[in-house]
């Protein structure tokens, strides 16, 4: 870094490499941050209003690490701001979360509570939210859907619902575009049938009939508004023009390495293939690049398949065995912000039961095992609806930032960030800084606060008013 520092002053290079290089290391470093948790309510909590000591011990009481009693199937986090997190649980509940309100002494604790929880969204609390989303234009409101069969719209301030529609059978899955501007909500559930539902008229717009299986996951295209896929229980990958009479634009096959010449990942002059499969097992998971060039998808084979969209064809990337996937429900892998990734060169995080998995998307090379480390029962009465099972649920990038956060069925959201040899002497110095350990220190800690306000500088992106 000090070399980097030294060659910038020097003007043989430049701020555009120093900050890909410096992102690059931030990416390889990414860890869990075992200090960070969140928090519907105290441990120990006896009710009397005295949620920060043990009334008997006198001693002060650690926040429980519990986000949702049953499990957290879903989260997402705002892609304007990057700061408030949802959740939503297997008993139906939601909650929003400020990832910027909670704060702490140097080297202590952060415990993140709720902004806003509502404890059961579902007339049933058994039947649990499969996903959760924000309006792809307004943080303001939030989708959800589960096993009530209902996709439902809350105002994310008051967690009330303004909006529901009944579609009929479990929703597994629903997606938005980012890009488009109609107002139409994708969503893929036991009927074989994509269903699209117009937020604007408040009706279902149509099916999108050619799975002969449950619909899992769902995903628009970054670049155009009109183009959608999906993958469903019958192990096929479908690509679909909503804009057509027939809209199926065909399947991919991954016996197919070549792909159908005129295929240009739209659609437009591609001999249609009806016939093939994209996985053995189910598609639970399916993801486009940020150009649109690729698509990847995951399934119940174990394995996760990246296709070149100008062909159509199985680009036969290899990710080797350490995948596991075995769960009949959505569960997409995510992929990081590509200007964090060398050029050619991207990074897709998988999340296996016991694990993250960091992989190179087009090498297949695996780069990093993120161990989720097994969360201790808390204080006090565990609650009853816990399911002690790790497994990861889903996986959420937050804006502006290199750090993610991950759901899981022990209840907890567990946040991701970097750690590098310089986060680790900051933390020796504050120590030192905090026994009294004299002026050595308190230099120590001034010269690198104003190191690290060069770095920031010189890597974040600069806003300007004219």
């Amino acid at each position: 870094m000090n070399s980097f520092l030294l060659n910038l002053q020097l003007g043989s290079v430049d701020s555009h490499a120093f900050q890909k290089a410096q992102n690059e290391r931030l990416l390889a470093t990414i860890q869990a941050a075992p200090d960070v948790s969140f928090s519907l309510r105290n441990a120990g909590h006896s009710g009397s209003g005295d949620d920060s000591a043990d009334s008997k011990t006198k001693r002060p009481v650690r926040p429980s690490s519990i986000a949702h009693a049953a499990g957290v199937n879903s989260i997402a986090i705002d892609r304007f701001e990057g700061r408030y997190l949802l959740s939503g649980g297997a008993d139906s509940s939601v909650a929003i979360w400020d990832l910027e309100a909670a704060t702490t002494a140097p080297g202590e604790p952060v415990t993140h509570l709720p902004l806003g929880h509502a404890v059961r969204t579902s007339t049933t609390a058994s039947l649990g939210i499969n996903h959760v989303s924000y309006f792809p234009f307004d943080s303001l409101a939030f989708l959800t859907s589960g096993y009530d069969h209902h996709l439902k719209i809350f105002s994310s301030e008051t967690l009330q619902a303004s909006g529901k529609f009944d579609l009929g059978s479990r929703v597994y899955s629903h997606a938005t575009s980012d890009v488009a501007s109609h107002l139409l909500v994708a969503c893929g559930s036991q009927h074989p049938a994509v269903r699209l539902v117009d937020l604007q008229s408040g009706a279902s717009a149509h099916s999108l009939a050619g799975h002969s299986g449950s619909v899992l996951t769902l995903t628009w295209h970054p670049k155009n508004e009109n183009i959608l896929a999906s993958g469903a229980s019958d192990g096929s990958v479908r690509l679909w023009d909503i804009r057509r009479s027939a809209s199926s634009l065909g399947v991919l096959d991954m016996e197919d390495s070549i792909g159908i010449a005129g295929y240009d990942g739209k659609g437009t002059g591609a001999r249609r293939r009806e016939r093939g499969r994209a996985h053995v097992g189910a598609v639970n998971g399916i993801v486009w690049t940020e150009d649109g060039h690729h698509l990847v998808s995951s399934g119940l084979d174990e394995r996760m398949r990246v296709w070149d969209m100008t062909t159509g064809a199985n680009t036969l990337a290899n990710f080797g065995p350490s995948i596991r996937n075995g769960q009949n429900t959505s569960l997409i892998p995510m992929l990081a912000p590509s200007h964090l990734s060398p050029v050619g060169s991207e990074t897709i995080f998988f999340p296996s039961p016991q694990e993250i998995l960091s992989f190179d998307l087009h090498a297949g090379t695996l780069q990093r095992r993120l161990r989720v480390v097994g969360q201790a029962a808390p204080a006090g009465p565990a609650p009853s609806m816990r399911n002690l099972k790790n497994r990861t649920t889903s996986l959420a990038w937050r804006a502006h930032e290199v750090e993610f956060y991950s759901a899981h069925t022990d209840g907890s959201i567990r946040c991701w960030r970097p750690r590098t040899w310089e986060d680790a002497l900051v933390e020796q110095e504050e120590k030192e800084l905090a026994q009294g350990s004299g002026n050595e220190a308190a230099e120590k800690k001034r010269k690198r606060d104003e190191l690290e306000q060069i770095v920031r500088d010189l890597t974040k992106k600069q806003v300007t008013y004219s």
